[in-house]
C-alpha cells in the first residue's frame, strides 16, 4: 500500500500566489488546462470517477484552488470538507458555490468530523469570490498581502504538516 502523501500545508507569505499556485498544482499533479477542460476526474473507492465540468464550475474552480493555497486545506477528503466549511462561511455568491459547499461539508462530516467542524468554527476573512479581486490581479499579489486583502491569518488557518520523524497520528 503506497504511503499517502504529506500534505502541503499553508505556504509562506512571501510568495506570490501565483508561484504558490503553481506549486500547488504540481504538488496535487493537477494543471490550469483542468480548469476549462470539458469534464473533471477523481478517485473514489478506488475508481476514477469522470463528471462534466460545467460553466458554473469552470468559473470558480480556478478561485477555489487559490482559496486551498490560502489557507492550507489537503485536497484529500477530509482537505475538501474543511475548505467546503470554510468557503462556506467566509462567503459563497452563487447557488452552484452554495451546492457544492454543502456536499463537501457533508463529505467532510462523514470522513473527518472534528476537522471539519474545526474549519467551519477557525474560518477567518472573506473568500475571492466576495472580495472584488480580479484572479490575475490576485496572481500577481504576495500570498501574505492577498491573506491580509481577505482577512486571513498571515500564516493561513490550516495547522502545518508534522515534521516527517513524528509519529502519525489518526486525524478525525
Amino acid at each position: 500500500m503506497p504511503i499517502p502523501k504529506r500534505p502541503l500545508g499553508p505556504l509562506p507569505g512571501h510568495l506570490t500566489v501565483r508561484a504558490a499556485r503553481d506549486m500547488y498544482l504540481a504538488y496535487n499533479g493537477f494543471s490550469m488546462a483542468e480548469y476549462s477542460a470539458p469534464a473533471f476526474s477523481f478517485l473514489w473507492l478506488g475508481r476514477t470517477i469522470t463528471l462534466p465540468n460545467p460553466p458554473a464550475r469552470q468559473v470558480v474552480i480556478a478561485q477555489h484552488d487559490i482559496h486551498h493555497v490560502l489557507v492550507g486545506y489537503h485536497t484529500d477528503f477530509a482537505g475538501e470538507g474543511e475548505i467546503s466549511a470554510w468557503e462556506l462561511r467566509a462567503g459563497c455568491n452563487t447557488f452552484f458555490l452554495w451546492f457544492i459547499n454543502i456536499l463537501g461539508l457533508m463529505l467532510g462530516l462523514t470522513v473527518a468530523p472534528r476537522r471539519t467542524l474545526r474549519a467551519l468554527w477557525s474560518a477567518r476573512g472573506t473568500t475571492l469570490y466576495r472580495a472584488g479581486i480580479r484572479y490575475e490581479d490576485a496572481l500577481d499579489m504576495r500570498l501574505g498581502e492577498l491573506r491580509r486583502r481577505l482577512g486571513i491569518p498571515e500564516a493561513g488557518i490550516a495547522a502545518p504538516p508534522a515534521p516527517l520523524d513524528a509519529p502519525h497520528a489518526a486525524h478525525a
